[in-house]
């Protein structure tokens, strides 16, 4: 499949609802190959994109193309049906036939384009294999568990051999532990396809561990369009720094001022040394710093900041520690079952390398980098 990816480019797509705009004015590309999730909140506009390039919907301007197609444009009135455009889809539900066999679900699509019963067979067993259902073909959707069903879709897809993949939530519908196991069969079955693969999620954890390029969404526009390693660790707004990230971001709000010859973000009941000059003296900032980089200790430190736990959540790999230090409160990690107890005295540390900063009004990043 790799010798035939196609890339998606979108571009001046705009679809509105009423009085609504569900994407404003996007410009997309995804490169042949390339797994791009859309990331955000329900009713962001990350399901119109798909259904805009599947061909379910219809924007109100635009282009798009699929490869060197161009498959919709407004303005020439081009519009290729969603049949004619060799594009593989996977919905929430699976929309398995349930009075078909599993191997009945994956070969409808081949039969009624009449190809040949070797090839149909072919395919099938290919199909069967890469999603390790070998021996499944004579059972019913009713007689699989949820993460087999999915597998059938995905086994669907697989046969019809689209060179682009296009998912709205797949796994949505597994319980937690399913979800894990099927992310690990996702990335293990992209590398195999090469397929061009656009995945649309709102949870944030499936973005940042299938994606070659994660696409954040508000309200119709695009916040940012980077790795997963950009947008966990330099967001572009406020909107993607609180996001993305379990558990969320810690913000503090304070000042920069210039203290003893060194500076310093003043936050009231305790300030934090920066390495370097800021280039916003005086001015109000937003300071983001993750969990996992505020370091807690039981044992005092005179230089580091007095707080008192609020509230402990073991998960088991890890202990998330609420902690309040004057007006802020403050989120750090510890691993394993960390031995604290509520209203214990602590002392936390946050290092200005660990720290992003962002104007308050706008909530753009301010890239400063110690």
């Amino acid at each position: 499949m790799g010798s035939n990816r196609q890339g998606i480019q979108l571009t001046g797509i705009r679809k509105t609802y009423g009085k609504e705009t569900a994407v404003s004015d996007l410009d997309l590309t995804v490169n042949p190959g390339e797994f791009v999730t859309i990331l955000g909140p329900s009713g962001c506009g990350k399901t119109t994109i798909l259904r805009i390039i599947a061909g379910l919907e219809e924007p109100d301007c635009g282009e798009l193309r699929l490869g060197d197609r161009r498959v919709f444009s407004r303005d020439r009135g081009i519009t290729v049906p969603p049949e004619n455009r060799g594009i593989g889809l996977i919905f929430q539900s699976y929309a398995l036939w349930p009075h078909m066999t599993v191997d009945q679900n994956i070969t409808l699509a081949l039969k009624e384009k009449k190809l040949p019963p070797a090839e149909i067979e072919k395919r099938l067993a290919t199909a069967l294999s890469m999603v390790q259902l070998d021996g499944y073909g004579n059972r019913y959707p009713n007689e699989l568990s949820g993460g087999q069903q999915q597998r059938v879709a995905v086994a669907r897809l697989i046969a019809m051999g689209a060179s682009i993949l296009l998912m709205d939530e797949p796994l949505s519908n597994l319980d937690a532990m399913l979800r894990t196991d099927m992310r690990s069969e996702m990335k293990r079955l992209h590398r195999k396809l090469e397929a061009t693969t656009v995945y649309v999620t709102h949870d944030q954890v499936e973005a940042l561990t299938l994606s070659d390029v994660v696409v954040v969404m508000n309200e119709g526009v695009v916040q940012q369009q980077a790795s997963p390693f950009d947008i966990y660790h330099h967001p572009a707004n406020l909107f993607v720094a609180e996001f993305i990230g379990d558990p969320r971001i810690n913000q503090l709000e304070g000042d920069i001022i210039r203290q003893k010859n060194i500076w310093v973000i003043d936050l009231g009941v305790f300030k934090l040394p920066l390495e370097k000059p800021f280039p916003v003296t005086g001015n109000r900032v937003v300071a983001t710093v993750r969990p996992e980089k505020v370091e807690l200790t039981r044992q005092k430190r005179p230089d580091w900041i007095h707080a008192l736990i609020e509230t402990l959540q073991p998960t088991g790999s890890e202990t998330i520690v609420q902690v309040r230090a004057g007006e802020f409160l403050l989120t750090a990690v510890k691993p394993g079952f960390a031995r604290l107890e509520v209203d214990q005295p602590v002392w936390i540390h946050i290092e200005s390398s660990a720290l992003s900063f962002f104007d308050p009004e706008t909530g753009e990043n301010l890239n400063y980098v110690t």
